[in-house]
């Protein structure tokens, strides 16, 4: 094998193949990059969970297939001067050249690399590279890590004719945001679960482009297609959450506000809140008003947030995190609180527009002294 590249080309290759390498494995292959250079060059991370394969434009003199383990190969390019790299290997023997520096280090037989699962075409659609991004963004939060439900420790993508919905769970609050497809192929609508820690991938490797994503259904896998960069994840099975029953919208109590003052409110609430010292948010809402309020071991603290709208004094108990996550994550200036309970669950939904995005936490029960 023998190529050169830009240094800066393959340093981006190499830094978005090495999040999908395993950093302890029983097949040492899997530790590193799998390069192949016929025609062009292409460098793939696989852990047996998640896959990433990357082009990079290469000058090839000659062709092969190598592999070399992902930490040092990263180290040693990133280290290197801003230059041409020069590649050359003989057996398992690597040189890489660039400027002044000179390396050689020996890789590994590509045969112990296990080939990317191959993802049948059942489904198909398209949508803006930073749509996905977006969406992936203000759902992931909510993905349970709780292995004991798998299926809920990844995110259902759900494909109707023109609209993408993807929804997390976790037990504790849910995540839902809708945007409309380019296009589609395929069945009139389907579903599939794709792991959390794949998706964390697929945000990383989006850019805030109107440049389309591929997303495919495969009988066992999903594959994402981003420009000269491709990722695959196993499918999670089993029956993920009806949501929709699950999201109660007959609520007696409805309350807008700012979403930037709402959460510099409970923000300020939280400075006495901490992993040692746990305390729900105390919420009233009041006519024109929410009054938080919180008490740990070091102290109490109390806020107020204007609001339009009478909530009648209900009070109701929250995690501060998550309803933080939510309001960090809801995409619009201001939001509509729907409530009917002390021990309902709270939904936060856009005042203006389509409701392409909804969020709901569920309370936590106040005891007296809180």
């Amino acid at each position: 094998m023998k190529f050169s590249c830009e240094k800066a080309l393959l340093q981006a290759a190499i830094s978005t193949t090495s999040r999908a390498v395993s950093p302890k494995s029983s097949i040492p292959a899997l530790e590193g990059i799998l390069l192949e250079a016929e025609g062009e060059l292409r460098l793939t991370g696989y852990n047996l969970e998640t896959g990433i394969r990357t082009t990079v434009p290469a000058d090839i003199q000659e062709g092969g297939t190598l592999v070399l383990g992902a930490r040092l190969f990263g180290e040693i390019i990133r280290k290197l001067p801003d230059d041409l790299v020069y590649f050359q290997s003989d057996h398992y023997m690597v040189k890489i050249k660039c400027g002044m520096s000179e390396f050689n280090i020996l890789g590994t037989d590509p045969e112990e690399f296990p080939e990317l699962p191959a993802v049948e075409y059942q489904n198909t659609f398209y949508l803006p590279q930073s749509d996905l991004k977006a969406m992936i963004g203000q759902t992931l939060f909510a993905v349970s890590d709780n292995e004991s439900r798998p299926i809920h420790t990844g995110s259902l993508f759900e494909v109707e004719e023109q609209s993408l919905t993807i929804v997390s769970v976790d037990g504790y609050r849910l995540a839902l945001r809708q945007e409309t497809i380019d296009k589609k192929e395929g069945a009139p609508s389907f579903s599939f679960v794709v792991p959390g820690a794949a998706l964390s991938e697929v945000e990383k490797i989006c850019s805030d482009t109107d440049e389309p994503v591929s997303v495919t259904q495969g009988a066992r896998h999903v594959m994402f297609k981003v420009a000269d960069t491709m990722l695959v994840s196993r499918r999670l099975e089993g029956e993920f959450l009806a949501y929709r029953q699950a999201i109660p919208r007959n609520n007696t109590v409805k309350v807008e506000g700012d979403t930037r003052a709402l959460l510099s409110s409970i923000d300020r609430v939280s400075l006495i809140i901490s992993d040692k010292l746990k305390s729900p948010l105390r919420c009233t809402f009041d006519d024109g008003v929410l009054k938080i309020s919180t008490k740990t071991a070091i102290g109490d603290a109390y806020d107020e947030c204007t609001i339009d709208g009478d909530g009648g004094g209900l009070e109701i108990g929250f995690n501060n995190k998550y309803l933080m996550d939510a309001l960090k994550a809801a995409p619009a200036d201001r939001v509509r609180l729907e409530l009917t309970t002390g021990v309902s669950p709270c939904v936060i939904l856009p005042v203006e527009g389509e409701e392409h995005f909804l969020y709901m936490v569920l309370p936590v029960r106040l005891k007296a002294g809180d």
